[in-house]
């Protein structure tokens, strides 16, 4: 994997190359890494049946921007799947599902991010 230099909070991390060997390579979570595989063979399925590479292109980006994020913060990605874990065994038991205290606008104004 080729990376280029990202400033985050100060450190130098180094992000994937945008092709699918560096983006696979860059995922450090397994269920990441089995997302992709499975969502693969959908894009290049369906990319044979249409003929159309847009498919594909977006299936790349995408998964570059999660591979980006795996590398930045897998505790974030683990804790990611470890809350949907935990929400998926509340609802198949009927249980109230968790809700967040902050709206979406919140969240994203933290990070930034004006809506």
């Amino acid at each position: 994997m080729t990376a280029q230099p990202h400033e985050v909070s100060g450190a130098s991390t180094p992000i994937p190359d945008k092709n699918l060997r560096a983006i696979r390579a860059a995922l450090t979570v397994s269920q990441d890494r089995a997302a992709f595989d499975a969502g693969l063979r959908l894009a290049l399925d369906e990319v044979r049946i249409s003929l159309d590479l847009g498919k594909l292109t977006e299936f790349v980006h995408t998964w570059w921007l999660i591979a980006c994020d795996s590398v930045r913060d897998r505790a974030g990605r683990e804790s990611m799947y470890a809350h949907a874990a935990r929400v998926q065994e509340l609802a198949d038991q009927g249980q109230p599902l968790p809700r967040g205290d902050k709206s979406w606008r919140e969240v994203l104004a933290a990070h930034g991010v004006q809506v």
